[in-house]
């Protein structure tokens, strides 16, 4: 989860080097933070949030598939 979150967010910014990925990881769930440079944070959450809900979208989905909950938190 963690390695797909990191290579949506790097493809996005301009700086890929700032890109910080974090998994809290519990039984049932897992919580997964999202850091990017400050002028990056528009581009990860996009026009009225469209390109977070897309990501959360796609987590959710292959978060599902391993029988799993997750959730993205993008942190400024």
């Amino acid at each position: 989860m963690k390695e797909l979150i990191e290579f949506m967010a790097r493809a996005l910014v301009d700086n890929p080097d700032d890109v910080n990925v974090t998994e809290i990881v519990g039984e049932q769930s897992s919580v997964i933070e999202l850091r990017v440079a400050r002028e990056d944070l528009g581009k990860v959450i996009g026009k009225q949030g469209r390109t977070a809900r897309a990501m959360r979208t796609i987590l959710s989905a292959a978060s599902t598939k391993l029988k799993k909950r997750a959730v993205l938190d993008i942190i400024e």
